[in-house]
């Protein structure tokens, strides 16, 4: 079984408000996933988007002011939830929500980060031959994410998340 999260950026004019439409326009967004993403308009992560969740919050102390914008790139925003909750809701942010998690990313550490997460994160790729397997897939998600992000601040974007499973 597969399961991904799937992000696209919009401008909030043609952002869908209700769970209908978002699953068409979504849907419609996740067949064109690799012209998109090579248009620098969407993003996606299999399976570990929960793994990377833990990057940005494990060991954050949930009194602390920047928590909320640790908890924004995977499952943070607003969220849109089917109105028979058989399906994971759809989540936006706005383009200022956009601009924080861009800010945030932007000057996080990831080595700090690391840190902190990465002995428990590494714990599936115990046994690979490369040591730095799992640092190295983590780092890249950071990327794609720091540049998704960035793209979608700059023009001023709302960004939709869909889970699909």
């Amino acid at each position: 079984m597969s399961f991904h999260m799937h992000l696209r950026a919009t401008t909030s004019r043609e952002a869908p408000e209700d769970f209908s439409s978002l699953l068409d326009f979504m849907g419609a967004a996740w067949e064109d996933h690799q012209q998109e993403y090579a248009a620098g308009i969407a993003d996606s992560i299999e399976k570990d988007f929960g793994h990377v969740h833990e990057l940005y919050t494990m060991g954050a102390d949930q009194g602390d002011a920047t928590i909320a914008a640790n908890t924004l790139p995977i499952f943070g925003g607003r969220h849109i939830h089917s109105p028979t909750k058989d399906r994971p809701p759809f989540v936006i942010l706005n383009p200022a929500e956009v601009r924080g998690v861009a800010e945030f990313l932007r000057t996080v550490s990831f080595d700090e980060r690391w840190q902190v997460a990465g002995t428990e994160l590494s714990k599936p790729y115990i046994g690979w031959e490369d040591k730095n397997a799992a640092r190295n897939i983590f780092l890249g998600y950071h990327n794609d994410l720091r540049t998704f992000y960035g793209r979608a601040a700059l023009a001023g974007h709302t960004v939709i998340k869909a889970f699909w499973y």
